[in-house]
């Protein structure tokens, strides 16, 4: 039963009373995020146009609290913005200078922002770089790659990088611990040939880390795969001279294959063995088959035997 009872015009009365007070709270709020603010959003520094001869160490965090001036909806939307605004600072006064200074580059950085927001300051603005002399160090690429192929399709031989190694430059103490240089992803799906690519590079963690060049050639070999069936002789490994016969004494592998290397795979690709102490230390009633070689870039399918039994004549 309910607490008040309203009659159908009051009802009604109610009905447009909250709707205007919706409408008024909207116009009021609307006409308030129209209105100038300052506020404050915290952004991360990109440093651009490095000195050429010096390596720089910033002796402060990479991000600085600056303060614009901008509507209320700027300021409504700074605040949902998960990650801070990328800044770029010029460094160029660093080739006379130990020190930077933001607010003598506010007109180009207010060009990175919207035309009707203004930075105004920032904290701190005096930006300190430590020098050191810059050196070279020439470093393997790593190819990040995630592919997928229709079958029966794959990777046939090694992939190949132009150029396969690449120089970076910096600061000693940032190049002693850069032991290769990692490519951005390279995915691609259902491959049904071939790959000739050109991929850019991971930026270095970094900001006075170089690498030169900027992109690599990549070139992957793809073919059809088919099985193919080889029989070898199992080997022993550590018998001391003892008349040792398996059962079987051979071996069956069967493995998928590219076509073009279909001819080029054969007995001497592969090799299986068995291990004696298996039986004189471990006790073994029967010894488990192992691959010791195997051609690259193929696929192991099945292996018959996988266990062999053995007899020793004493």
């Amino acid at each position: 039963m309910p607490i008040i009872s309203l009659t159908r015009i009051e009802k009604r009365k109610v009905s447009v009373f909250l709707s205007c007070l919706l409408i008024a709270v909207f116009c009021w709020l609307f006409f308030a995020l129209s209105n100038d603010y300052e506020y404050k959003v915290n952004s991360r520094l990109n440093y651009i146009n490095p000195p050429l001869n010096k390596a720089y160490h910033p002796l402060q965090e990479d991000t600085v609290t600056l303060k614009l001036r901008g509507t209320g909806w700027q300021l409504l939307f700074s605040k949902l913005k998960l990650k801070p605004r990328i800044v770029n600072v010029n460094l160029k006064p660093l080739n006379i200078s130990n020190y930077v200074t933001i607010s003598s580059q506010l007109s180009e950085i207010n060009l990175q922002f919207e035309s009707n927001q203004k930075v105004v300051s920032a904290f701190p603005d005096t930006l300190f770089f430590d020098f050191t002399r810059r050196i070279t160090k020439r470093v393997p690429v790593r190819l990040l790659y995630k592919f997928s192929f229709i079958k029966p399709f794959g990777i046939s031989g090694p992939i190949h990088l132009e150029p396969s190694t690449v120089i970076v430059t910096g600061a000693a103490e940032d190049l002693k611990d850069i032991n290769f240089w990692t490519t951005d992803s390279l995915s691609l799906k259902d491959i049904d040939g071939s790959v000739n690519a050109h991929v850019s590079f991971q930026k270095g963690h970094k900001n006075n880390v170089d690498v030169y060049p900027k992109m690599v050639k990549v070139e992957v070999p793809v073919d059809e795969f088919t099985e193919k069936v080889i029989e070898i002789p199992i080997e022993i490994e550590n018998n001391p001279g003892r008349d040792v016969k398996l059962v079987p004494e051979r071996a069956r592998i069967t493995l998928l294959t590219s076509l073009s290397n279909y001819s080029k795979i054969d007995r001497e690709s592969l090799k299986v063995n068995v291990d004696l102490d298996n039986w004189m230390k471990n006790k073994y009633s029967q010894l488990p088959l192992r691959i010791i070689k195997f051609p690259p870039f193929c696929k192991l399918v099945k292996t018959e035997p996988q266990i062999v039994d053995f007899l020793v004549k004493e």
